[in-house]
């Protein structure tokens, strides 16, 4: 990727509805030469898709936890994976360093509507423990920019 794809990509995290028309003018290619770019682009996997970016209180999911999530003896994140997809509150989990096996990051509607979340998720067969950490406000939310 070199600084002509760098600052389409910004472009792009800044703005997805940006057109090629628009983005060409502010990088100096044609609207077919950032077309082809794009292409590539997601050919690389370095652009992954393009989406509406929501906002989760607005949609009546304001609440959010972090779990640190304990399994017992030594569990696969493929398969920590397959038990935490049907739970509709966990928006992400990721594997980490330290004690924990995974980090789930959770959403739901109220406090209430997380401590059911949190007992289902407790539930499951290969957790032993858990630690949960609610989230008061959010301080900093951004996208990486590749042109900064």
């Amino acid at each position: 990727m070199n600084t002509l794809d760098q600052r389409i990509v910004s472009r792009l995290v800044a703005n997805a509805r940006s057109s090629y028309a628009e983005i060409g003018k502010e990088v100096g290619l044609s609207a077919p030469a950032v077309k082809r770019r794009v292409d590539r682009l997601l050919d690389d996997g370095v652009l992954r898709g393009f989406t509406a970016v929501v906002d989760p209180e607005a949609l009546g999911w304001g609440t959010e936890a972090f779990v640190e999530v304990h399994c017992h003896g030594n569990v696969s994140p493929a398969r920590i994976r397959s038990h935490l997809e049907p739970l509709p509150e966990v928006v992400a989990a990721y594997t980490v360093s330290g004690a924990a096996d995974a980090i789930v990051h959770l959403r739901a509607s109220d406090i209430h509507h997380l401590e059911s979340a949190l007992e289902r998720l407790r539930g499951l067969e290969i957790i032993d423990r858990t630690v949960s950490t609610v989230v008061l406000s959010t301080l900093l939310e951004r996208s990486p920019n590749p042109g900064e």
